[in-house]
């Protein structure tokens, strides 16, 4: 199969296409908008429609109307865009509508700056709109990981019929690496409850998300609520390293802080140390399990993020008081380097 060299973003946009994604309704905001801009060019090659909203909030729910009506569909931004939209993610929760969501993460609060973070993390794991809802956030490390979670986050979307959030950020979009895109044999599923026009059916299909009675809006959380356990249950996923009796540390990152992480590991290998590593592919649901492989010998666990310890709340249910959780970052967007982390790593280590 052969490989191709592409920036991140780019990879985003080609992935989608391949996935059957042909409409895309956005907004330019750095560090994404190559995005936007590769789908703006390939899209209407292949009869797709790319479409740059006069705001996120006006992408979003043009997202939900194309979804509503069958279509597979994607949008992108980065943080504070993400942020507006955040109303009609929960719309589109409470009506069960199927979409992949993109951030490029930026450092914030607020506008921040442009350059890469992980700051998102509640925002997407807990949900920034209102409700009981839940999306489903998958975080790659590398750019062909992009490409196999952007297919996968539109196949998941449509399965359970729930937005997906492919949670990025700003140094994965911008890099560059050798890719290729394997051959898809999914085929995308019929939608017999979009809103299609009602045709030879018996009854209306209705999109929508509100539920006037009390008593109905609890009968549809309690389903909603079911359908996330079944997520919970068969689509958790995560990379788990060295978690074997005599390992002295294990370190919990996501994304580009993992792959910083790794090189982190190989230089505290070097000096005789055994440190293994717990990566969440799956931010929600939360590899909480993978945490009780850690054998009871290894008492300590370093958290690395791009923000000020918003995993770390999972780390701490995860463990439940079984080690002590120590944590490493750099804010603002700034990256850490794999001397810093395996500097605080060493701290851990060496205080034993």
């Amino acid at each position: 199969m052969t490989k191709v060299l592409m920036k991140g973003n780019e990879a985003v946009g080609a992935a989608a296409i391949k996935a059957g994604c042909k409409y895309f309704f956005g907004y330019p905001i750095t560090p994404q908008s190559e995005v936007p801009e590769y789908l703006s060019r390939e899209l209407p090659k292949i009869g797709g429609c790319f479409l740059q909203a006069e705001s996120e909030v006006a992408a979003i729910n043009m997202l939900y109307g194309a979804s509503g009506a069958g279509a597979r569909v994607m949008t992108s931004s980065s943080s504070p865009g993400i942020a507006l939209k955040q109303e009609g993610i929960s719309y589109m929760c409470g009506a069960e509508l199927p979409a992949l969501i993109v951030n490029m993460m930026r450092g914030g609060p607020g506008l921040g700056s442009i350059q890469p973070s992980q700051t998102d993390y509640f925002q997407s794991t807990r949900g920034g709109g209102n409700g009981d809802y839940r999306t489903i956030v998958l975080s790659p490390s590398t750019v062909q990981e992009m490409v196999d979670l952007v297919m996968l986050g539109f196949d998941l979307a449509d399965k359970y019929r729930n937005p997906v959030v492919l949670m990025g950020d700003g140094v994965i979009g911008q890099m560059m690496e050798p890719v290729e895109f394997k051959e898809r044999t999914e085929e995308i599923p019929a939608k017999p409850w979009a809103a299609t026009g009602r045709g030879t059916r018996t009854e209306n299909n209705i999109i929508n998300s509100i539920y006037l009675s009390a008593d109905e809006l609890e009968v549809h959380n309690h389903h909603l609520i079911e359908k996330y356990k079944a997520i919970e249950e068969n689509e958790t996923r995560v990379e788990e390293i060295g978690l074997e009796e005599g390992v002295e540390l294990v370190i919990s990152a996501y994304g580009t802080s993992a792959r910083i992480c790794k090189s982190a590991m190989g230089i505290l290998e070097k000096k005789g140390y055994k440190v293994g590593m717990i990566r969440p592919i799956t931010c929600w649901p939360y590899p909480y399990s993978s945490f009780e492989k850690i054998p009871e010998s290894c008492k300590d666990i370093l958290v690395v993020e791009m923000n000020h310890g918003q995993m770390t709340d999972d780390v701490k249910i995860a463990t439940k008081g079984r080690q002590n959780i120590h944590f490493f970052c750099r804010l603002g967007g700034n990256i850490p380097t794999a001397e810093e982390v395996a500097e605080a790593a060493l701290k851990v280590l060496e205080a034993k």
